[in-house]
């Protein structure tokens, strides 16, 4: 067991270390900034909501069981007029002029549960579930175009960096040139064919070069930066990755606007205000619940008395008369058990059913134009970026054409400065219009990449393994 254990930790470490040792893929850049990514992790958080307010609707036929109970001290007066509590009617005293006061004070427990199930919710509470799901679906839909703008900025950067090192390719290669030149200059220099000035110029051009090799170091660390915030693999692997910029085959699109997740998120949300619409029409149909009750009631050290005589004085047989003096030991009132079907109908609300009715309304108003405007620009995004892939095309064509035009200058000046026939000054003008060139070829095929995931967005066809 302890061998086992031995070798699974060593397998571990191994794994981590080759991992650490290793330029991290495109995919698992993706992925890792997928995982980080805050407006992913919002949305996320959002369907959990949704998906809670789903099981809180489903919840509503649950029954609910209510217990309450209270103690306390009891003092309570009645007064009360009327000849029927005592026995002055039958003595002839008149009708009504008898009263007395009625107190009844002690200690008091009350105990009470309630139990109630809904029925039937008139068909609001089926309407409105509808409409949940559809509002999940269009959240779904929404996670799949903030999915699509994370892989856009993750290939934007992944590019950004390939292009720094295509670039740096280029500056190497120009002063790997021109040293060679420097070499050929020194000796010309010395016998005599060219003048100090002209050397001066080659040392120039390659401290020129040297700063722009700086500076890309300086935007390489920028990237490397932005790509650790947004991924979180730390930058001692990330400077493993030699990436190279190559253009992307002319995109066939197979969708319509129609299948963008804008369009799709807000059909989601346009039915499911028609749910909400027919769920708010439900208002006057009454609703029916189950209920069941049952409580307690005691009194105890209970005095109960009169202000006057109940058995009033009787002056012919010498009676005092007599007044009320209860003390029971403790009253109870229990089990008490109410059970049956109860409904609510409301014949008249204040308008209120009706003015929920037209908000429904309005807000699927709202999003029938929100979805006529999303078209509108949505076609116009398409034609602009089919016409700036169509443009990047074309830049690639004619830099790449610039650039082998560049590198054959190049070679006839090295050959006439290195027979003497031409000064230092042509020699590193062709030179800078080459590495020019090579940098406008380089951006061009940067341009056309970005173009081409723009076009493939445009449809909602974005598909990353056909970049990387």
């Amino acid at each position: 067991m302890k061998n086992k254990l031995f070798f699974l930790l060593l397998s571990l470490i191994f794994y981590h270390y080759g991992n650490a040792q290793t330029a991290p893929a495109f995919k698992e850049l993706l992925d890792s900034a997928m995982v980080k990514d805050a407006d992913l992790r919002a949305q996320l958080a959002k369907n959990k909501l949704t998906s809670l307010d789903q099981h809180k609707l489903k919840d509503v036929y649950l029954p609910t069981l209510e217990v309450s109970g209270m103690a306390g001290y009891l003092n309570a007066t009645a007064r009360i007029i009327s000849p029927e509590l005592n026995l002055q009617p039958f003595l002839n005293i008149p009708e009504g002029k008898y009263n007395n006061n009625i107190n009844a004070s002690g200690f008091s427990g009350l105990a009470k549960a309630d139990a109630k199930m809904l029925l039937y919710s008139g068909g609001k509470v089926k309407q409105l579930g509808k409409a949940l799901a559809e509002k999940k679906l269009s959240e779904n839909v929404l996670l799949e175009k903030t999915a699509d703008d994370v892989a856009a900025t993750i290939s934007r950067a992944y590019d950004q960096l390939a292009l720094v090192h295509q670039s740096k390719k280029v500056l190497d290669e120009g002063k790997r040139r021109l040293d060679a030149n420097r070499k050929t200059a020194d000796k010309a220099l010395g016998y005599g064919l060219i003048t100090p000035y002209d050397h001066k110029k080659i040392e120039l051009a390659q401290a020129t070069l040297d700063a722009k090799v700086a500076e890309y170091e300086g935007k390489k660390e920028l990237l490397l930066t932005q790509l650790e915030v947004l991924t979180g693999i730390g930058k001692d692997r990330l400077r493993l990755i030699e990436p190279a910029l190559v253009a992307v085959a002319p995109a066939v699109l197979q969708r319509t606007i129609e299948e963008r997740a804008e369009i799709r998120a807000l059909n989601h949300g346009i039915n499911a205000s028609g749910y909400k619409i027919k769920a708010e029409q439900t208002w006057w149909i009454p609703k029916v619940q189950l209920m069941a009750s049952s409580f307690y009631v005691g009194l105890y050290g209970t005095r109960i008395k009169s202000s006057d005589n109940i058995i009033p004085e009787i002056p012919a047989i010498g009676y005092p008369g007599r007044k009320l003096d209860w003390r029971p030991t403790n009253l109870n009132i229990f089990p008490s058990v109410m059970a049956g079907i109860g409904f609510k109908w409301e014949i008249f609300d204040g308008r209120e059913g009706k003015h929920a009715i037209e908000t429904a309304r309005i807000d699927r108003e709202l999003l029938q134009n929100q979805k006529y405007d999303a078209l509108r620009k949505l076609t116009l995004n398409q034609a602009n970026n089919q016409s700036n892939f169509e443009i990047a095309n074309a830049q690639i064509a004619l830099k790449r054409k610039q650039k082998e035009m560049a590198a054959s200058a190049l070679v006839q000046a090295e050959k006439e400065f290195r027979y003497g026939m031409s000064k230092s000054t042509q020699l590193i003008e062709a030179e800078n219009d080459l590495e020019a060139a090579e940098l406008d070829y380089q951006n061009a095929v940067f341009n056309q990449r970005r173009a081409a995931i723009e076009l493939m967005r445009s449809t909602q066809e974005l598909d990353i393994s056909k970049l990387y």
